[in-house]
């Protein structure tokens, strides 16, 4: 009898292998790492009854060798289904181009073999195996698999990996760090001091250094590869080096050999696939988290995360002063090169980035390493249950897309108030997937139960939708997941919780997405015109009760309590509007539908003065912009939405000066010696330091024809000059540049060479700011900043 083992699997790969399939799991017990094998699992895809004897000939005309299978399978149109198994992955990709090219509509052909393996087992990260086991150097490896679902967290060693090289990509280092070992391999000889180094592992060439990497691989074999930029810059590069010295790097695991993939619609992006080892990138992994900087720049985001960052900031001088370092001081570049990785593994540290990655695996189904996967996260939950109810998924059709509407946002009520109320429906749109039955499979049954006849089986939807009060599966899946982030919530587990919420949310944006086989327009208008009008109605109840609604926003009210309240006053007010509002809905629902509310409306903040500004050189409220001043314990703060200060594209003097002054606005405090000491300190250059715009380059410089803004004639002039020094190019291909507005126009910041023109500073930084919100206390900035004229 086979023992049975439990694990996690790290990646997945199918492949063609003597005539059959092979699917090939890398999977992480307790006891190491295991390789399993599954041989023979056949692709499969679906062609409906009415088309198999018009498929059939133009299979056989093509000599493609399948085999078919009666199937109690549907599509959404309700026709019969039979199943197409081919032999190996090969012929599988060529059914669906040579039946298209025919009219013949294919099923499901697109799910990758190893995917659907996983997903139809329901196995989702946690795996349980049996099979027979053969020992290798470093793992086992398992043939004749069987497999299940199982629930199970790994516990997974990390490396934090970075390159040191030329401006021309010739590797000088390769820097190290994790709990099992922290080194830097460098090339070149030790000077005296620096032999006594044990952390820095000297090697003779770049081809040693490469083969040193591979031999550390094979000594320490990490589960999980991390790094800044790793993908596309540090693994890029290895791999080029690795080919020029005509060397393999067999860093996987098994010592197989990485496999690079560049994307097709992005020249500079890349995917990297290494057996047995997962590579998660920070940038990648922290923006799927939906974290948001202001740079994306490793010192830019360990600053701001962790308070310090790297010791040379820009690109020029790193270059010079690590060409420098590499010739007469290389323990400096060492010391430099683990530097950045101790920092990526202190932010991944900070953030929990690897809890989160591991917890959306167990959640969805989705690889470690999977950048944004909202659709394939969905996939992999529905379909194994869409097929268990007789039906087979629709296959994608973006050219029949049709926009829904957005999330309500009401037009504001531009003002200075006191106590301000922001009451926020939970999750809203879950909620109302909840709460009105909304689903693919629900709709597909709702609309088959005859209109007027049948209400007490369908709910009415939106744009002619009707759902199933009964078949269906995402109110249930959105209801599971909201009770595990509850319980995450109460257990402290924020990694979990911020996992859930992310894939709850994503469900709206996936079923209005085109890119999703289950996309409706009829289902995502259902969940964001009910929204509408939940908002819409939420704002008639409390206007009813005496208050004033002066901003709406997808799931958030603002309330204006019309005069001064303190906090425990202004906090009885915002739990019995919610209270009230809340069984409203409970009872509404039930009278009116028959269904139980899952609509949550809390009482989310209380604003003691609050902004609503007005469009810029317009009196209409603006929207998604707002100021308000909070109390936190014992202490204040001024939360500032969509405004200059959280803008990346405004300069520090325009934030700095925007936070003073809303502060003193707030408090009541003179603003006019402030503003005009402001001005003249700013024209007298003692900010120039806050000067600086950063912009990124969201095109090639030479794509930039008929309309150039200003950074991208600031980069011309930095890469011109560039140039003359016999240095590389930095902006050709897109990135950021930092840049001053001069008296002769825009310069880069790294080759300025003009006077500043402080007079656009105050016109287009200052002034701005001033003008959001003076006049709301009767005053204005060119007033206040006009010549004082004496009496002679």
């Amino acid at each position: 009898m086979q023992n049975q083992s439990t694990g996690f699997v790290l990646t997945r790969q199918s492949r063609d292998f003597r005539g059959q399939t092979e699917i090939v799991l890398w999977v992480k017990t307790e006891q190491g790492p295991c390789r399993l094998i599954v041989q023979g699992d056949k692709p499969v895809c679906f062609i409906a009854n009415d088309d198999l004897a018009h498929a059939e000939r133009v299979i056989q005309a093509a000599n493609l060798p399948v085999s078919w299978r009666t199937l109690s399978l549907k599509n959404f149109q309700h026709k019969p289904m039979s199943g197409c198994y081919t032999q190996t992955v090969r012929d599988s990709l060529q059914l669906m181009p040579l039946l298209g090219a025919e009219g013949i509509d294919v099923y499901e052909a697109d799910i990758r073999l190893a995917d659907r393996y996983l997903m139809e087992r329901f196995i989702r990260g946690g795996i349980s195996f049996s099979g027979n086991c053969q020992h290798k150097a470093g793992y086992d490896e398992y043939h004749q698999v069987k497999t299940k679902a199982a629930d199970y967290i790994p516990r997974l060693s990390l490396v934090s990996l970075d390159i040191e090289c030329s401006e021309k990509g010739v590797l000088y280092s390769v820097g190290l760090h994790g709990k099992m070992d922290s080194r830097v391999i460098m090339v070149g000889e030790p000077k005296n001091d620096e032999a006594e180094e044990g952390w820095i592992q000297w090697v003779a060439s770049e081809k040693e250094l490469l083969l040193a990497l591979e031999s550390w691989f094979i000594q320490y074999d990490p589960d999980i590869i991390i790094g800044w930029n790793v993908i596309d810059f540090d693994f890029r590069l290895l791999l080029k080096r690795a080919e020029w010295n005509a060397i393999s790097l067999r860093i996987g695991r098994g010592r197989q050999t990485p496999h690079w993939r560049q994307s097709s619609q992005n020249a500079n992006q890349g995917f990297i696939t290494i057996p047995g080892r997962i590579v998660l990138d920070g940038i990648d992994t922290l923006k799927t988290a939906t974290y948001n900087f202001r740079s994306w720049s490793l010192e830019s985001v360990s600053q701001e995360l962790l308070g310090e960052g790297k010791q040379i900031h820009n690109v020029h001088d790193r270059m010079d002063e690590i060409n420098q370092m590499f010739r007469h001081d290389k323990l400096s570049l060492a010391r430099y090169n683990l530097q950045d990785c101790k920092l990526v593994t202190r932010i991944f540290e900070y953030t929990h980035l690897l809890d989160f990655a591991v917890e959306r695996s167990r959640l969805t189904g989705v690889e470690l390493d999977r950048i944004g996967g909202s659709v394939a996260a969905f996939t992999n939950l529905y379909l194994p249950q869409l097929h268990r109810a007789g039906y087979v998924a629709p296959s994608l059709d973006s050219e029949n897309w049709i926009a829904s509407p957005g999330g309500y946002v009401m037009d504001s009520k531009p003002g200075l108030y006191n106590s301000v109320l922001v009451l926020d429906f939970k999750s809203l749109y879950p909620s109302i997937i909840r709460s009105f039955r909304i689903d693919p499979m629900g709709l597909v049954e709702g609309l088959l139960l005859e209109e007027g006849k049948s209400d007490d089986q369908a709910i009415a939807g939106f744009r002619g939708g009707r759902f199933h009060r009964e078949k269906h599966f995402l109110p249930k899946m959105i209801e599971e997941l909201w009770s595990a982030r509850d319980q995450a919530k109460r257990d402290g587990e924020k990694a979990f919780s911020q996992a859930i919420k992310i894939i709850m949310n994503s469900f709206y944006g996936v079923l209005g997405s085109s890119g999703c086989r289950f996309f409706d327009h009829r289902l995502a208008s259902s969940i964001t015109m009910r929204g509408h009008e939940i908002m819409k109605t939420t704002r008639a109840l409390i206007e009813e009760k005496g208050y004033e609604v002066i901003y709406g926003d997808t799931d958030s009210t603002f309330v204006s309590l019309k005069q001064a309240h303190s906090e425990q006053d202004a906090n009885a007010i915002g739990n019995e509007l919610v209270a009230y509002i809340n069984q409203w809905w409970r009872e509404h629902l039930h009278n009116e539908y028959g269904l139980e509310s899952a609509l949550e409306l809390e009482y989310e903040t209380h604003y003691r003065k609050f902004l609503m500004p007005t469009i810029r050189g317009q009196e209409t409220g603006s929207k998604k912009r707002y100021a308000g001043l909070v109390k936190k314990g014992e202490k204040e703060e001024i939360v500032f939405k969509g405004l200059e200060t959280v803008r990346t594209d405004w300069t520090l003097l325009a934030q700095e000066f925007q936070k003073t002054l809303y502060y003193k606005v707030f408090h009541n405090q003179d603003v006019e010696e402030y503003v005009r000491q402001y001005v003249e300190k700013a024209n007298a250059g003692l900010f120039d330091d806050k000067l600086i715009y950063r912009k990124r380059l969201r095109r090639n410089l030479s794509e930039y024809q008929k309309n150039v803004p200003p950074h991208v004639r600031a980069a011309r002039m930095a890469d011109e000059l560039n140039r003359k020094q016999g240095r590389p190019l930095q902006y050709q291909n897109g990135g950021w540049i930092e840049y001053l507005i001069t008296l002769n126009g825009p310069e880069p910041k790294e080759a300025q060479q003009s006077p500043v023109d402080y007079n656009h500073y105050v016109e287009k930084q200052l002034k701005p700011v001033a003008d959001g919100i003076l006049p709301f206390i009767g005053k204005h900035f060119d007033e206040i900043t006009a010549p004082q004229l004496g009496l002679f």
